[in-house]
């Protein structure tokens, strides 16, 4: 049986497109949950990039960073969905652009 492996370029070409999705994402539209996905998405096009190269070189590390990324990334989804349904309970709005101040 051959085997081929997919090159590593490919996998930096898809995180860049994933990251530029997230960065177009976050700087066009105006809802939160949809801000959250898009931190989301960078976040997954960062660490697709490192698993590959964990690939590559052939070292574990970087998938270790990955676990804790992935753990941070959703407790902020935790968080940040709370403080979101908070603000949607006080304002009836998740547009971001309604929220000058943070103050009840």
């Amino acid at each position: 049986m051959i085997s081929q492996s997919i090159p590593v370029i490919w996998y930096v070409i898809v995180a860049f497109i994933l990251f530029s999705v997230g960065i177009a994402g976050l700087l066009l539209r105006r809802n939160a949950i949809v801000l959250l996905l898009c931190i989301e998405l960078m976040l997954n096009a960062a660490n697709l990039v490192l698993v590959a190269f964990s690939g590559v070189y052939k070292d574990l590390s970087p998938q270790i960073f990955v676990f804790f990324v992935l753990i941070v990334a959703a407790a902020e989804a935790a968080v940040g969905l709370a403080i979101l349904a908070l603000i949607f309970k006080n304002r009836d709005s998740a547009d971001v652009s309604q929220f000058s101040r943070l103050k009840w």
